[in-house]
Order: structure tokens, then C-alpha cells, then sequence
């Protein structure tokens, strides 16, 4: 299955699956590199990155986002090293496939299929100012709430459903949590609603699409992190 998508000599980038607070902005880069060989469907030898003819040693165990330049197009998944060695000559990365492969658009983010309670409301006329002009601000304690499910969770925003209807364009507040190491976490964010549409076969319900509004870096790293541990999980479940 993988030999259909990716090729040898297929360009990759590569961008690390940050260690939260200990990840230096060196470990942020996006690295570029290439396939070498196809060892296995989840398996493949890589070239060790390169920069100004200097050798990146990149760690193993260390776990990455691969972008694939394929033949058909651009793919992407979630990688782990497990080795590095020297052959001929060549300085080589064994990478092991923790996600399953999947059709990538530049600029998007990888969607995780999940049903995580939410709760949402409309944020305040002077809460929107506030955050518009980038002022110091606090959202208003103590306003209603109404529940809903995410149904998909990416590092640039979400999808859910709800019997309450947003208006698309609306500033939202949400809150939902993840699981960071063995410990659920709240993350309280704003999203902006993209677009709404009333969801088949279920009446009075409506699906909505929110982007993450000026979330900082390192709560969308959290969240990216999530999602490479979830589909670590579920892949693992498939071998098994």
C-alpha cells in the first residue's frame, strides 16, 4: 500500500512533534530529506538531513511529522526513528510509521476523528473588541454554556455538533479537554465559525467548522501532540 503512494528519491520535510516545554526552536525547523528504500509498509530507510553539507544527527526515538512529496501528489503521516546507520557511504534514518498515510493540502493541518465534549458560547461584544485589537483581556465568568461533541480536532481548529446554531463569522469560546501524559488538561480556546450546515438525519442538530483565532504556539503544539498520541494508540490497536 505504501510503495503506491511513495517512491525512492520522493522529497520529504520533516518537522518534529515538539517536547512541550523542553522543545528549543531548533527542534521546530522543518528538515528536508528523501527516501531511500521502502523496507516494509510501515518501515522506511531515510536520508540523515543536511544543512550547509553539515549532518543534522537527529535522535532516535525521536518522533516526526513527514510530509511526502509523492509521485500523485502530497502525503503525510506521524514517524518515529529507530535507527541510523551509515551504508555505502550514505547516512541513513529507519523510520517506523505511527499514523496511517494520508492525503495532505499544504497549509492544512491533520484532522483526528474523535467525540470529545465541548461546551461553546458566543463570546461578548467587548470580549470580541478586546481580543480584535489584541488588548489584555478576561473572558466573562458565569454565562451559559451549551454542550456539544468535536467529531474532529486538528492544530488549526475543529468540527462539532450542537443543538445550538453559530452564525458563521461568530467569535466563539470553547473549552474542552485532552489527555496530556496520564492527566486530562482543559484548554479554553477562540475559534472563529467558518461554516455551518444542519447535520442528515438528525433534526434541530448542526455541524460546524471553527478555526483556532490568534491561539498561541504552544497550546497548538499541545494539541498537535494530542493528536500524534491518539493515532499512535489507534495504530497500535490495528497491528495488534
Amino acid at each position: 500500500m505504501l510503495s503506491k503512494f511513495i517512491a525512492p528519491d520522493n522529497k520529504i520535510e520533516m518537522r518534529a512533534i515538539g517536547r512541550e516545554e523542553e522543545a528549543s526552536k531548533e527542534e521546530k525547523k522543518v528538515y528536508q530529506s528523501y527516501v531511500l528504500t521502502i523496507v516494509s509498509e510501515d518501515t522506511l530507510e531515510i536520508a540523515m538531513p543536511m544543512e550547509k553539507s553539515k549532518l543534522i544527527l537527529l535522535p532516535v526515538d525521536s518522533e516526526y511529522d513527514l510530509v511526502f512529496y509523492g509521485n500523485t501528489g502530497l502525503y503525510q503521516c506521524f514517524a518515529r526513528i529507530i535507527d541510523r546507520y551509515k551504508s555505502n557511504n550514505v547516512f541513513i534514518l529507519l523510520v517506523e510509521l505511527t499514523s496511517n498515510l494520508r492525503k495532505y493540502q499544504r497549509r492544512e493541518y491533520y484532522r483526528f476523528s474523535c467525540a470529545l465534549e465541548m461546551c461553546a458560547r458566543n463570546l461578548e461584544e467587548d470580549e470580541i473588541q478586546a481580543i480584535e485589537k489584541r488588548l489584555p483581556y478576561a473572558l466573562t465568568s458565569g454565562l451559559p454554556l451549551k454542550q456539544s461533541v468535536i467529531v474532529d480536532i486538528s492544530g488549526g481548529g475543529l468540527r462539532f455538533i450542537s443543538s445550538q446554531k453559530y452564525e458563521p463569522g461568530n467569535l466563539l469560546y470553547c473549552s474542552y479537554n485532552l489527555i496530556k501524559g496520564k492527566q486530562q488538561k482543559q484548554y479554553e480556546v477562540i475559534g472563529k465559525v467558518l461554516s455551518v450546515r444542519e447535520v442528515e438525519n438528525r433534526d434541530g442538530f448542526f455541524e460546524h467548522r471553527v478555526q483556532y483565532y490568534d491561539m498561541d504556539k504552544d497550546t497548538r503544539e499541545e494539541i498537535i501532540k494530542y493528536i500524534f498520541e491518539e493515532e499512535r494508540k489507534n495504530l497500535q490497536k490495528e497491528r495488534e
